[in-house]
């Protein structure tokens, strides 16, 4: 069998899994929605590429293609962050293949190269292929346009291997994102020292090789994305084997009582439950930190610098230290909680405990937001209402937007496994939909209102709506309670396939 009929084999396997999975007419459903965003995106990414050709064509003292690679570091970091949103990591179904007689590097090389071929690599051409007609194939030709569009798509690659890579570590360790770090702080340090034309220059000077097909250019690009490819090789397959060679640790360990919890009776014992399960298993874990990483990072930029001073980024980044905790883990609620759903489910009231549960803790969470925001009430960028305001609404109609997953959500997550998981085969396209909302519903709220009253007023209206939700928290968590039990055969049998 050669590489191409194994490719061709695992890509089906892929679909099969896909179709096979009890969640695939929900996706299904839900992909509209999806579809309709990328359609957007796509029509945004043109208006773009029309804005940046126009501005070219009028520049005086650059080329259009100079212009284009100068702004080249600032796109491909964007999309690698954004990869981490809309992108995971091939599945690495390792276990079923590793008995065959087939190299070992195998299964993972048709892995990688089925993201390497994914469309998703391609819509960056509704940016470059409009740019390319209205800029560069007039002034240079036909081979210069088709080279711009060439190489930016040849750097993407590279870009979707570094994330592919970073990724893959970070789901070791969280440790591994000072590798982006130290990157991308090294790459932007000239502007810490307003020198953003060394960037601007020194990648713009890269774009004639590109444009006009220079050999030693294109050698080098070639070189990279086959150094990322055979690193992402051993990489993977090392962290993969590791997995699924795994043993069990039967040591001791010393185990907190939380005996604060237990004047709160049964409830109380589930958010035991809950911090116990991010403390001792590794993907919550690690889904806790990151979340908490980023509402730390996230308040400290706000409160201490000056990019989000405009009135605009004031209402846009106001919301989001607030909904971080729950678009990142309580999202996926129940989903953990399916490794051992039969238990939960011998008594039915268990159910509407451990929701109240979550519930109490993660609306606690958001105290750290609140605190880590204070000190933008004394530097005037914020008033202590708005942030009241924001802590109350996500605690009221935010956490009830995401806690509706636990009737949605039927694929359960492993607790430790990442990599060889068959958790991870397909994007909850439910989900995403929900964490879009989650993430947008307070900036268009805020935009609305502002526009009709004065935002004082907005900010007591968001906050009046949130008291309301959260002194009503019983009837809408029975509301769900209620909607889960109608469901709870179907969902009991799609988290025992996903285990």
């Amino acid at each position: 069998m050669n590489k191409l009929q194994l490719f061709k084999i695992l890509r089906h396997h892929i679909k099969l899994s896909e179709k096979r999975n009890l969640m695939y007419q929900q996706n299904k459903a839900a992909k509209f929605t999806i579809y309709f965003v990328g359609i957007f995106l796509v029509l945004y990414l043109m208006f773009f590429a029309i804005t940046l050709a126009l501005a070219a064509n009028e520049a005086e003292d650059v080329t259009p293609y100079e212009l284009f690679f100068g702004l080249l570091p600032f796109i491909l970091t964007l999309d690698f962050f954004v990869r981490f949103i809309a992108q995971h990591t091939p599945s690495q179904l390792i276990k079923p293949y590793s008995l065959l007689p087939i190299p070992k590097y195998a299964c993972v090389e048709m892995f990688i190269l089925s993201s390497i071929i994914t469309p998703n690599n391609l819509i960056w051409m509704f940016l470059t292929v409009p740019y390319a007609i209205m800029t560069t194939l007039f002034s240079e030709g036909f081979m210069a346009a088709v080279g711009l569009v060439f190489a930016f798509q040849v750097l993407i690659t590279i870009n979707s291997q570094w994330y592919m890579l970073v990724r893959t570590l970070i789901m070791k360790s969280m440790k591994w994102w000072l590798l982006p770090v130290a990157v991308y702080g090294l790459l932007f340090s000239p502007i810490a020292f307003d020198n953003f034309g060394l960037i601007f220059d020194t990648a713009a000077k890269t774009g004639e090789g590109f444009v006009f097909w220079n050999p030693l250019s294109y050698l080098i690009l070639i070189i990279i994305l086959w150094a990322f490819f055979e690193l992402n090789k051993r990489v993977q397959y090392r962290f993969t084997y590791l997995e699924t060679s795994a043993t069990e640790n039967t040591r001791l360990k010393t185990v907190s009582s939380f005996s604060f919890f237990d004047r709160y009776g049964e409830t109380g014992e589930y958010i035991k439950l809950e911090v116990k399960s991010i403390i001792r298993n590794k993907n919550m874990r690690k889904s806790f930190i990151f979340a908490t990483a980023i509402i730390v990072v996230l308040s400290l930029v706000i409160s201490f610098t000056d990019l989000y001073s405009d009135n605009f980024s004031r209402l846009f980044w106001i919301a989001y230290p607030f909904v971080i905790y729950g678009t990142i883990t309580l999202i996926k609620i129940m989903s953990p909680e399916g490794n051992y759903i039969d238990f939960l489910m011998i008594h039915k009231e268990n159910i509407i405990q451990l929701l109240k549960a979550k519930y109490y803790f993660y609306s606690s969470l958001l105290l750290l937001p609140f605190v880590l925001m204070l000190p933008t009430v004394f530097a005037g960028k914020y008033s202590l209402l708005s942030l009241l305001s924001m802590l109350f609404f996500t605690a009221g109609p935010i956490i009830c937007l995401v806690m509706q997953m636990a009737v949605y959500n039927k694929q359960t997550i492993p607790l430790n496994s990442k990599l060889v998981s068959r958790g991870s085969v397909q994007t909850n396209y439910v989900q995403l939909i929900a964490e879009f909302a989650a993430l947008f519903l307070p900036m268009t709220l805020i935009s609305i209102l502002d526009g009709f009253v004065s935002e004082n007023l907005t900010y007591i209206i968001l906050m009046l709506v949130g008291i309301f939700f959260i002194l009503t928290n019983n009837l809408w968590i029975k509301n769900i309670y209620r909607r889960m039990m109608k469901r709870r055969y179907d969902n009991m049998e799609s988290f025992r396939a996903t285990r």
